[in-house]
């Protein structure tokens, strides 16, 4: 099994010993940086020697920003009758897919609002045609949260739900909409959203069918160092009961045109959260740096405390970028900023197969 597989390569890998959670908070807490990184970085090259870091060539495609969960700290949704209210046309979908795959790009990552007009049917259409127009493009769309969505809107249950997503052509599920896996901190920021118990139980029912599934955190929200915590733990044990998480990506809240505000973890407050995540989640055997959110300088620095990845090369983002984060890297700027790092460049797939490695 996919599950069986990713746990032995970790666990393989890492001290036998786990930490747990007092430990956790305290190295959160009071642990020294650089301290930090070279357990992380440890980690890292234990998991994956040769001193390779990987990228994926993608794209996001938000089929809709109406939203019905207003979530506080996004700056990206829209009422229904909102004049840049939208829902793309199919054959817009289809344009932006065709401009990947002429770009060498494999993923395709559709995510949207919690459009409650949208129903299983809108998807399955969708979701078939592009397979048959784009059979190499791995389709890894839909966070847990807009799959409980469209089953609630189509009357379905989670199960059967996922079931018609994949035989249409769902491949894998992103982790998106994880935020804080703790419901004070979830009924804060976004209390219309599922609560995190829904949210690991989409992962293991996608795990179940076979499906790769990845695992978010969006921190700096207003949580406390133990909600950072628990929700590393909660990722590690959903991959303890059967999770199929190939890899785990952090990434700093952005405030700008929120309704939330506030300010923004610090890029020292990045690396701290980014070090602990590889050190707690030993058995989930990706770590991905968020350039998005920190800009290439910092993922630079992240590669050293405990990445192991740097995501997509996302030809268009707009939830970010609602935010005001507007960070852009190509594909060649990132091939150079792995080797200025030190490390050894290659692209890879949606599950980590590596198609090209770049020399320097």
């Amino acid at each position: 099994m996919l599950h069986e597989s990713i746990l032995c390569t970790a666990m393989n890998s890492t001290a036998a010993v786990r930490i747990e959670r007092a430990a956790a908070l305290d190295l959160l807490l009071n642990g020294d940086l650089l301290a930090l990184a070279r357990r992380a970085d440890k980690i890292r090259r234990e998991l994956h020697p040769g001193g390779l870091v990987t990228f994926v060539v993608d794209r996001n495609v938000n089929y809709t920003n109406i939203c019905d969960s207003k979530c506080s700290f996004c700056a990206f949704y829209r009422d229904k009758d909102a004049p840049d209210a939208y829902v793309l046309a199919s054959d817009v979908i289809y344009e932006k897919i065709t401009e990947l795959a002429m770009q060498g790009g494999t993923q395709l990552l559709m995510q949207g609002g919690l459009n409650p007009d949208l129903k299983i049917d809108f998807f399955e259409k969708l979701f078939r045609e592009i397979k048959v127009r784009f059979p190499t493009i791995q389709n890894h769309s839909l966070s847990p949260a807009e799959v409980t969505c469209i089953a609630a809107n189509s009357g379905l249950t989670l199960d059967e739900t996922l079931l018609r997503l994949k035989n249409a052509g769902l491949d894998s599920i992103p982790g998106g909409g994880a935020e804080i896996l703790v419901d004070e901190v979830r009924n804060s920021i976004s209390p219309k959203k599922i609560g995190w118990k829904q949210w690991g139980e989409v992962m293991l029912k996608a795990a179940r069918l076979g499906m790769p599934t990845t695992a978010t955190m969006m921190f700096g929200s207003g949580e406390k160092p133990e909600d950072v915590v628990e929700h590393l733990f909660r990722v590690r044990e959903i991959q303890d009961q059967g999770g199929s998480f190939t890899a785990f990506i952090p990434w700093s809240y952005q405030p700008g045109n929120t309704e939330l505000g506030g300010t923004t973890a610090t890029g020292v407050d990045y690396l701290k959260v980014l070090a602990l995540s590889r050190i707690v989640l030993d058995n989930i055997p990706n770590l991905q740096a968020s350039w998005v959110t920190q800009g290439a300088k910092v993922a630079s620095v992240a590669l050293s405390f405990g990445a192991n990845d740097l995501g997509g090369t996302m030809l268009e983002e707009n939830v970010v970028a609602a935010a005001g984060c507007s960070f852009c890297m190509s594909q060649q700027e990132m091939i150079t900023l792995i080797h200025n790092a030190g490390f050894r460049a290659a692209q890879r797939t949606t599950t980590y197969s590596i198609i090209k490695e770049f020399t320097f």
